[in-house]
């Protein structure tokens, strides 16, 4: 995995690990007659416990696990970012997947298998144009008659398109909203329109900042639109704060240039920039 691809699944994963950010994300993107079927309440983050040696470098999954209404059973959200096209991606998914269930009947002596619910969050540089489903990339599919495709494995997984080319509405609450609608900014190719998202989101960060946390998230987002977005410099971004907040711009830049350089020392030191 290169570095780019690297400092978007990290930025991916530092945003979603975030249960509350992980709830809303759900809350607002999840079809509605699946979301009352579950208790969103009972979301709870499942760690990299099903996942081999083999197979870390092809996933930047995250695993939740949430009750069902009215039943004492679970149900299971597999995340997956994307940043570029991939023709695999349902293999990827369903081998991630039957590692679970090989976990729970394997290990924990479950008798059945759990509903894992398979979602993917795109934001690469052309619209997402792959077929969702198994079948898709099983060849020859076409041939058989449909009164025996039943005997074939097939599923369908939910993509939602950040793109600047999709046509995902970005929904949900600051945090939230400023992490997809910085998935989607990189991508753009008009740079002023960049500029103008990054003015938005720099905006609403500061807002952002005066809460708890609200710092560590500036963090984490400046290391990204630094290390995603090769053509930024430290002075467009100091002139957009400055645009925003112009009594607080120096110091400010000085606390974001601190932050870019740890990050970046530090990402250097652990491969993952």
């Amino acid at each position: 995995m290169d570095i780019v691809n690297k400092s978007h699944d990290r930025f991916f994963k530092e945003n979603m690990e975030d249960i509350e950010t992980a709830k809303d994300f759900i809350k607002n993107y999840l079809p509605k007659d699946l979301l009352k079927t579950i208790d969103l309440e009972k979301l709870e983050p499942q760690k990299d416990t099903y996942i081999d040696e083999e197979l870390k470098e092809a996933f930047s999954d995250l695993l939740f696990k949430t009750g069902i209404k009215g039943k004492e059973a679970y149900i299971y959200f597999l995340f997956e970012h994307k940043s570029y096209l991939s023709n695999m991606t349902s293999l990827q998914l369903l081998k991630y997947m039957v590692r679970i269930w090989e976990q729970k009947t394997d290990k924990e002596k479950e008798k059945k298998l759990p509903i894992i619910i398979p979602l993917v969050i795109y934001h690469g540089d052309t619209k997402w144009n792959i077929p969702k489903t198994l079948f898709s990339i099983i060849n020859n599919i076409d041939v058989i008659p449909e009164t025996a495709k039943k005997y074939i494995p097939n599923y369908e997984y939910i993509v939602y398109d950040l793109s600047p080319y999709g046509n995902e509405e970005i929904k949900g609450d600051i945090k939230l909203r400023i992490f997809l609608e910085i998935l989607r900014a990189v991508f753009i190719e008009d740079f002023d329109e960049f500029i103008e998202v990054l003015t938005g989101a720099l905006t609403a960060l500061a807002k952002l900042e005066q809460q708890e946390k609200g710092i560590d998230y500036f963090k984490t987002f400046m290391i990204y639109i630094m290390s995603a977005k090769k053509d930024l410099t430290i002075k467009h971004i100091y002139n957009v704060i400055k645009k925003i907040s112009p009594e607080r711009s120096d110091d400010i830049m000085t606390i974001a240039e601190q932050l870019i350089q740890e990050g970046m020392e530090k990402g250097r030191e652990e491969g993952k920039l």
